[in-house]
């Protein structure tokens, strides 16, 4: 498995979508989604100029942040988030990507370390209305939204999303855009969000095009999962 190579081609599929969709050079992120991924496989990634890592599994997360400490890694929480882990997650992570419920912002603040700078927020909405999906419903967000950036030791960032898998580049493009339509309307409210975390491998294109700042991918990058150990 050539990383390295991997990351190239990626960035370049990326650089293409700003370009075609007429989004400025740089503006959309990379987030290497490194769950089940061994350290050695993150160490070639980051020596190859990848800074961002989404993780899924509280434990294996850190157990990777301390193999890898000091070697400039950001670090994103991108798996469900029970009040149990919120104290970790508040500690050692960079950017929480999943938070659906003012119960488990208001834990994340309460236990943001002072010495950190406030934890990056951004809200799970489920935009396609999955019974199986974690998310805020999209009526919903706005007062959730109003709430959590009132929380100190938190910086409300935008929303993220994970769609019902599309069939076809317009398909792929309704519920994005229906995300940040949302996200539009909140900013008009007064809110100063900047970040929309949408869009995967299979609709990077259509993600850019609706105006993502993080697109996040894993197989592409590091190759086929492995099973996943019993997480905590």
């Amino acid at each position: 498995m050539d990383i390295p190579q991997n990351l190239q081609r990626v960035q370049a599929r990326l650089r293409s979508a700003e370009q075609r969709y007429g989004r400025a050079p740089g503006s959309v992120q990379l987030l290497a989604v490194s769950k089940t991924q061994p350290v050695e496989a993150l160490r070639a990634a980051l020596e190859a100029g990848q800074r961002a890592f989404g993780e899924n599994y509280l434990q294996e997360a850190l157990d990777k942040q301390q193999a890898l400490a000091g070697q400039g890694a950001e670090w994103h929480f991108i798996g469900a988030l029970q009040s149990n882990k919120t104290r970790d997650v508040a500690a050692h992570f960079d950017w929480c990507h999943t938070v659906d419920r003012l119960k488990i912002a208001r834990r994340l603040s309460q236990q943001r370390p002072d010495d950190k700078p406030p934890l990056n927020i951004c809200i799970q909405v489920n935009v396609s209305g999955e019974a199986s999906k974690a998310g805020v419903a999209p009526a919903e967000t706005a007062e959730l939204a109003t709430q959590i950036a009132e929380l100190p030791g938190l910086r409300l960032r935008g929303l993220m999303a994970l769609p019902a898998p599309a069939e076809g580049f317009s398909a792929q493009r309704r519920p994005l855009a229906a995300l940040r339509e949302l996200q539009q309307t909140l900013v008009s409210s007064g809110l100063a969000l900047d970040t929309l975390s949408m869009g995967m491998s299979g609709d990077l294109e259509a993600a850019v095009a609706e105006g993502s700042t993080i697109v996040r991918v894993g197989t592409a990058i590091f190759g086929p999962r492995r099973a996943a150990q019993a997480q905590g």
